[in-house]
């Protein structure tokens, strides 16, 4: 089994206990498609389009999910999944599951306008939804198009997982 493998088994495992009961899930993709690995939510969100049931509610939210706010609340949603490239000082590619109260408060360089605690706080007071966050460790964010090789792979694997476990 290769490390790339290992590290989707454990992830495989962490979303699928994560969606237990799942009867509506929100993926939403996040990122800015102009700052290469940043991108990857973004992306995912694409892989998936046309490939997940009724259930399923996709969003490419780019740099701005606060935008989304109030069709997110409309779907009513069991589960929202926010996928975006962070640094998690882990080997590029490696994807975790976060709390989004594990998020700082406090307003910090970012690519979104709104910070995502704040969205996710929102959310979480507007829909009683479970929310979680499927960071990524991208390996570059400079500006320009396209994931790194690594990443394109991560993505591949992610949405892959995703077609198959979610609702």
């Amino acid at each position: 089994m290769t490390d790339s493998d290992k590290k989707l088994v454990t992830i495989e495992n962490t979303l699928e206990e994560w969606l237990l009961g799942a009867k509506k899930v929100v993926v939403a993709g996040i990122g800015n498609p102009f700052r290469r690995d940043d991108s990857v939510g973004i992306i995912i969100a694409r892989k998936l389009k046309n490939k997940v049931s009724e259930h399923i509610y996709l969003i490419q939210a780019e740099t701005i999910p606060e935008s989304y706010m109030q069709q997110i609340t409309a779907f009513k949603p069991s589960h929202i999944l926010l996928i975006d490239a962070g640094i998690i000082n882990k080997k590029v590619g490696t994807a975790t599951l976060a709390d989004p109260t594990q998020l700082v408060r406090k307003t910090s360089i970012s690519t979104h306008t709104l910070p995502l605690r704040i969205f996710c706080d929102y959310l979480t007071q507007t829909t009683n939804a479970k929310i979680a966050l499927l960071i990524i460790q991208p390996k570059d964010t400079s500006f320009g198009e396209g994931l790194t090789p690594e990443l394109k792979q991560t993505a591949k694997h992610l949405a892959s997982l995703l077609k198959k476990i979610l609702p």
